[in-house]
């Protein structure tokens, strides 16, 4: 399964509704609108927060793997590679914590943004 965004699936399946709200439409049509099983999207949902807590936490592939829903961590491992492309583990190697990134306060980006010259007139009391 190759990564598509959800939001992008189910645009047509709002498409679909917004076009046919009248008409009783059933989980299967949407389904097909979207390109997308209502199972296929959870496992997407669930990758996607798995991509997130890879990024920012230390827990383990496991705890991740049970923490977003999954229960088997092999099953996890195979699919996150189909939608990323690579294993949970590469992953978080590709993506340190952003703790390990530099950050810069607030007061110094401000600071820094402001303009080196005014841009109105002094008076003079």
């Amino acid at each position: 399964m190759a990564h598509v965004h959800p939001a992008r699936h189910l645009l047509r399946a709002r498409d679909l509704i917004d076009a046919r709200y009248r008409d009783q439409l059933d989980v299967h049509t949407l389904a097909r609108a979207a390109r997308l099983s209502p199972a296929q999207y959870l496992l997407i949902r669930r990758l996607e927060r798995a991509a997130l807590l890879l990024r920012t936490t230390d827990r383990t592939v496991a705890e991740i793997c049970l923490t977003v829903g999954l229960r088997s961590v092999g099953s996890f491992t195979t699919s996150f590679g189909r939608t990323f492309g690579m294993s949970p583990t590469a992953y978080r190697a590709a993506h340190p914590p952003a703790a390990r990134r530099a950050r810069v306060p607030t007061c110094v980006l401000l600071a820094w943004a402001r303009p080196r010259t005014a841009r109105f007139e002094k008076t003079t009391s």
